[in-house]
């Protein structure tokens, strides 16, 4: 992994006791001087160039002072996966309502926010989308980051905080099914798309897929090439590994014609 711009003095990381925020703590070292971890779970004790503030994102007050005196944000906390609405509203909805608040109370100007390919999980793998189509989320999941998009947009048209929407496919450290050749995302592809966000010199609001540069597609980059983000990892070296353990779609099945995969079929909680 090449050397990041070291871009920010004090750079916060929501969400950074899960999966992709564990991931992220050392690469984004690397683009600051201090690197803020928080969440509501522990994220372990502080390492050289860290500050952790644990804060509930439902809080208004502590998600303010876990805001205080950093530059930019890169938000990845709430919940990640589809689950009763009462839930979502409170991480995901109230939860970004208050960090953009606080974002504009303390003069944030940058935010890196991670959205998902679930706003748009009721489009077809039979076709390819761009950031201009309408959102067609499949899940509560996907409605709240939605949700984060417009209110984004809100803050940026009213009060210049720029945003990248990351709508994140699926950042594991391989593929896990056929689905996942299309919308894999590696970590360190994930780390060089938020290092374009965060250095680029003008982001606005723009609306970004986190993908690798996988062979199959559904979604095109094309309108966030102001970003300049290239991917260097690929599905495709997992494809014949992926195939030779899985068997073949339904092709009937919900999850196998829609780009949300599983996600289309949660719940009614």
């Amino acid at each position: 992994m090449e050397k990041p711009l070291k871009t920010h003095h004090r750079l916060l990381l929501t969400g950074a006791a899960g999966g992709l925020g564990t991931a992220l703590r050392g690469r984004l070292k690397g683009n600051c001087e201090v690197l803020r971890l928080s969440d509501l779970a522990d994220v372990g004790v502080a390492q050289p160039g860290e500050e952790v503030r644990l804060a509930d994102l439902s809080n208004a007050n502590e998600v303010n002072a876990m805001v205080d005196g950093c530059d930019a944000i890169v938000h990845l906390g709430g919940i990640s996966v589809e689950a009763p609405f009462a839930s979502i509203l409170q991480a995901n909805i109230v939860g970004a309502v208050n960090l953009y608040e606080a974002a504009r109370v303390h003069g944030v100007k940058r935010i890196v926010f991670a959205s998902s390919n679930h706003v748009t999980g009721f489009y077809k793998q039979s076709e390819t989308i761009h950031a201009d189509h309408p959102p067609r989320p499949d899940g509560f999941y996907g409605l709240s980051k939605a949700f984060g998009e417009d209110l984004a947009r809100l803050y940026f048209d009213r009060h210049g905080i720029e945003t990248a929407c990351v709508r994140i496919g699926s950042s594991f450290p391989e593929p896990k099914d056929r689905r996942m050749l299309a919308t894999w995302l590696s970590f360190d592809d994930l780390h060089r798309l938020i290092t374009a966000c965060l250095s680029t010199p003008v982001l606005g609001h723009s609306i970004i897929f986190g993908m690798s540069d996988n062979a199959v597609t559904w979604w095109d980059n094309s309108r966030a090439r102001h970003v300049g983000y290239v991917p260097r990892d690929t599905s495709d070296v997992f494809r014949e590994a992926v195939y030779a353990r899985t068997s073949a779609p339904d092709l009937n099945d919900p999850a196998a014609i829609y780009q949300g995969g599983g996600f289309v079929k949660a719940g009614p909680f």
